[in-house]
């Protein structure tokens, strides 16, 4: 929280202010309002958004927030993943984060988020989920709106059979703001 200083003309009555703290000094009067960091939470409510197309291009998940005003924000996101996959299966989730507003992604957002190598004798399928994090800088001049995105990408002889980006009560995908600066 940021100190406010308020300087009282000789004999009057300092009086404490929510913003901040209050000092008497005599002759003059400054009053400098308080930063107030914003931030918030969104998550990607009971679903889950399957990634079907192989070696895809990015997919936009229904899940945004909104940055109210120009500034600095830390960017976290919680991304769950879950692949099954037949032998042979090199598969795996990458999600990023995208500025919408800019129409570009957040610079060195890309994480991998799980992948599945199923290397067992023929007929034995395999699965997993993980939940991977992404934590990023971005510095805005407006309003602006970050979305989750994500795509699936296939290296081995054979493909997986289920790619998605999972949110439940075993473990909810969220992407959350606050700002920083000024």
């Amino acid at each position: 929280m940021k100190r406010v200083h308020m300087y009282l003309a000789a004999g009057a009555t300092a009086v404490a202010l929510a913003a901040g703290v209050v000092t008497a000094q005599p002759d003059v009067i400054v009053a400098e309002p308080a930063a107030q960091a914003t931030r918030g939470i969104e998550h990607l409510n009971p679903q889950l958004v399957d990634l079907p197309n192989l070696n895809s291009a990015w997919t936009n998940m229904p899940l945004t927030v909104t940055l109210p005003q120009a500034g600095t924000y830390a960017l976290d996101a919680d991304v769950r993943g879950r692949i099954t996959g037949p032998p042979g299966a090199n598969s795996y989730i990458v999600a990023r984060l995208w500025n919408e507003t800019a129409g570009s992604v957040v610079p060195l957002s890309e994480r991998m988020i799980i992948q599945l190598i199923n290397r067992h004798p023929v007929g034995i399928e395999i699965g997993d989920n993980e939940t991977a994090p992404i934590s990023e800088l971005v510095d805005v001049s407006q309003q602006t709106t970050i979305r989750l995105q994500a795509r699936r990408l296939d290296r081995g002889s054979n493909v997986a059979s289920v790619v998605e980006i999972r949110s439940d009560n075993n473990g909810y995908t969220s992407l959350r703001y606050q700002r920083i600066f000024p």
